[in-house]
């Protein structure tokens, strides 16, 4: 037996629409969707968006996801006025010691963490 996947339940804050249009917009397209809950997917990165709100909660809950150039998702993501639109923040590009990362503060709160490999 084998653990197949991991689902995170993400917070979509006051704002479950603009929620699931700000990741639309990101890449992520939507696999089910039933009742305050989105099934999301881009590539091999899977969440489930959750129609909940907790400021609290969202703002202590982060994510890290790994994509191939962190260049070019920051890019794409100033590109498309992202912050503008939905008044997420997205940080500088920074050196860890497990691979340069740009954070994306999302519209709920949750700090998402984008890792290049």
């Amino acid at each position: 037996m084998k653990f197949l996947s991991l689902e995170p339940f993400v917070p979509s804050g006051s704002n479950f629409e603009a929620s699931k249009q700000f990741f639309q917009e990101l890449g992520f397209h939507i696999n089910w969707e039933a009742d305050g809950y989105v099934g999301l997917q881009r590539d091999e990165c899977r969440f489930i968006l959750q129609q909940f709100e907790n400021e609290t909660f969202a703002q202590n809950f982060m994510l890290s996801v790994k994509v191939s150039n962190v260049e070019e998702f920051r890019s794409s993501v100033l590109d498309k006025q992202l912050p503008e639109k939905y008044g997420i923040r997205i940080g500088q590009i920074t050196p860890q010691s497990y691979g340069r990362e740009v954070n994306v503060i999302d519209i709920a709160g949750v700090c998402w963490h984008f890792v290049e490999q």
